[in-house]
């Protein structure tokens, strides 16, 4: 084995693995909206983009016997900065937005396919002090993945604009750059990335026994107790969100006289991706350490509403329309932050109802479900949005609520799950 430095590789690997997901989740929603797209198109083209993290689990498997992980995070990773260079191509020309959203597709799928080989050889290539160790700090450099990339990028992007009076130009360059970066994280991992015999080692495997595998998987899935409260919870806990995420975006950088804030784009870099991602962080960060002290049944129902009646914000903001960026700041840092303690139940649950037989297998179904909470919904805001306006349509996000709190109810949880366990 290749020893490297845990500090030499985990940090940059989990800052490449949030900025293609930022790159297709967040930032076409901007450049899609700066160069004219319907609110209707964005949101049912860029949700369509989540499916590849929907489905991760039906290849997930073969990723072991094909190739080694290394090999599949540094090809992946290749891939994406092509894929990032062939948007910036393909914006200034004719055929701009079947071309972006051709190569967004390829980012998306090598960008899911980077999730599971990452992730995987997170724990070939560190023993479990090192895993425990290092997860709080994957985590932070995701999250400055995202703050670099919905913050900085998209408010490079708005002062290029400036710069060249040219939005498809700058948004080209920013795209460019970001090729430029990965091809570069390409570069250092090829280098920098341990070899781990384990991950050299072929699983001997044939594609029926692994279809076999992950049908034992998916039944057992089923199977489990409370599988439909369990589903329902999936599903519906996020419902509100998934909504709200895409359009609350495009909400801040509409123009008013469309009924949005009229960001700028380095306006928005600061709100969204820089101060709302700090509450979001900051969020989650506390609901971890309350369930983990109390334990996620006492913590729950506090959960529910810290992720659904911050949502009244938007209705505030869609009625009031304040101008001034501070209110701007606050408001979206509590809606983020109440969002961010909120879904640490979610998380928490989706482990919970992963444990026993096949659990690692069991939980990747379960964030497929998990994405498609967010898809399903996403797919038709636009729509909704531009037929009843932004401000009726945050008013729906909060009557949706309701089934944040029915779904909820049908849960039954240990008391015990999530406390740290006190040694006799």
């Amino acid at each position: 084995m290749t020893k490297r430095n845990p500090w030499a590789w985990v940090p940059t690997l989990y800052f490449a693995e949030g900025v293609p997901y930022v790159a297709v989740m967040t930032i076409s929603l901007i450049m899609y909206k700066r160069l004219g797209l319907s609110n209707t198109d964005i949101t049912l083209y860029t949700s369509w983009l989540y499916l590849p993290w929907v489905i991760k689990p039906l290849w997930s498997p073969f990723i072991d016997m094909l190739k080694s992980k290394r090999w599949w995070i540094v090809t992946m990773q290749l891939l994406i900065g092509a894929a990032l260079a062939g948007v910036g191509f393909t914006i200034p020309g004719p055929w701009w937005l079947q071309g972006s959203l051709c190569f967004f597709w390829l980012m998306a799928f090598s960008s899911a396919t980077h999730d599971i080989a990452a992730d995987g050889f997170y724990m070939l290539g560190l023993n479990s002090h090192q895993q425990a160790y290092f997860v709080g700090i994957r985590s932070t450099f995701y999250r400055i993945a995202t703050i670099f990339s919905s913050g900085l990028l998209v408010g490079l992007a708005g002062a290029l604009q400036v710069l060249t009076r040219e939005i498809r130009y700058s948004w080209s360059l920013v795209f460019y750059l970001m090729a430029g970066i990965f091809i570069a994280l390409w570069l250092y991992h090829s280098w920098a990335l341990p070899k781990p015999s384990e991950d050299s080692e072929r699983q001997q495997q044939t594609v029926t026994g692994i279809v076999d595998e992950f049908r034992q998987t998916v039944v057992t899935f089923f199977q489990k107790p409370q599988v439909w409260a369990g589903l329902g919870f999936m599903l519906f806990y996020r419902m509100p969100e998934g909504l709200l995420a895409k359009v609350s975006a495009l909400f801040l950088v509409d123009a008013g006289h469309n009924g949005g804030l009229g960001l700028s784009d380095g306006e928005y870099g600061l709100v969204q991706g820089t101060v709302g991602v700090i509450g979001l962080t900051l969020g989650g960060i506390l609901g971890g350490i309350c369930a983990s002290r109390d334990g996620l049944k006492r913590w729950l129902w506090s959960m529910v509403m810290a992720i659904t009646l911050p949502d009244l914000i938007y209705v505030y903001l869609s009625y009031a329309l304040p101008s001034n960026l501070l209110v701007i700041n606050v408001c979206v840092f509590i809606e983020q932050f109440g969002y961010g303690f909120g879904f640490s139940a979610y998380m928490l649950y989706l482990i919970y109802y992963s444990r026993g037989e096949h659990k690692t297998s069991h939980y990747a179904l379960c964030t497929a479900f998990m994405a498609l909470s967010m898809m399903i919904p996403g797919m038709f805001a636009g729509a909704l949005q531009e037929s009843v306006g932004y401000q009726a349509f945050f008013l729906i996000v909060v009557a949706t609520c309701s089934l944040t709190y029915i779904v909820t109810w049908f849960l039954r949880i240990d008391p015990d799950f999530g406390k740290k366990q006190v040694k006799a």
